[in-house]
């Protein structure tokens, strides 16, 4: 039986593997800010369980011999991927909810949908998608897994803010989610998921980008811009933004 522990581990191995090809024990320590024994452990008992594939990759291989460095690589087993699509999905509908239904601002929606998403069963779950009208996305912009654990594919090239130049005008696609504060930094500036934006000033030598939503312009530091993701900008961004200040935003509280 899978322990809160084991999901938080899932959950975080699947949204690695959505982002990045290999996975090691020391990307996923990082991630979730444990030690490697930590992270050791915890995949040996995963790999028991059959939610993961622990193997060797060595490189430079020849004819059954390994030469040089040996690296462990991590995969999801398709047991391991539905139990993860299934949490993120439990997660992304909760956030849904409480910002959504219960007004919640972004950094208490994710704070909670952190606790929610191991405790909802089934039934809640397929309720709750019901009341929300099947949403498609998280309030952050990241696709929610259907019943079965399928995601819709994206068919817009999306880039992160930090890689556009002056004058480009684009529509906010998502946000990390991962950082609570950040979320809750982006979102009193109104930079939310639906809204367009554009790019007024971009500085040399890795400045700040000046970027301009509504009526009002903010300077960005490089690290966090790289956090927001655009897609090309369709118009009607102030209709949009009108919906989501309905919809949680912390700045009507």
């Amino acid at each position: 039986m899978l322990t809160e522990k084991m999901e938080e581990y899932l959950e975080a191995l699947f949204k690695l593997s959505c982002e990045e090809d290999e996975l090691s024990p020391t990307r996923v320590a990082e991630y979730l800010g444990v030690t490697a024994p930590t992270v050791l452990d915890m995949l040996h008992r995963l790999e028991s369980e059959g939610f993961i594939r622990y193997s060797s990759k060595g490189k430079g291989s020849h004819k059954g011999k390994s030469h040089g460095r040996i690296k462990k690589t991590i995969t999801l087993t398709h047991k391991g991927e539905r139990a993860a699509t299934t949490l993120v999905r439990r997660h992304r509908l909760s956030e849904r909810f409480l910002t959504d239904v219960l007004g919640l601002d972004w950094e208490s929606a994710h704070r909670e949908a952190c606790k929610l998403e191991h405790v909802i069963s089934p039934e809640v779950e397929e309720r709750l998608a019901e009341m929300l009208g099947n949403p498609d996305t998280c309030p952050h912009g990241h696709p929610i897994p259907d019943e079965n654990g399928n995601i819709k594919e994206e068919t817009e090239e999306i880039k992160p803010l930090c890689e556009l130049s002056a004058d480009d005008k684009v529509c906010i696609a998502m946000v990390d989610e991962e950082e609570p504060k950040l979320l809750q930094y982006l979102a009193t500036l109104g930079l939310l998921p639906d809204v367009d934006v554009e790019v007024k000033e971009v500085a040399p030598f890795g400045g700040p980008l000046l970027v301009k939503v509504g009526d009002t312009q903010y300077a960005l530091g490089r690290e966090v811009a790289s956090k927001i993701w655009t897609k090309k900008n369709r118009g009607g961004g102030a209709k949009r933004k009108r919906r989501h200040r309905s919809s949680g935003d912390p700045r009507k509280k």
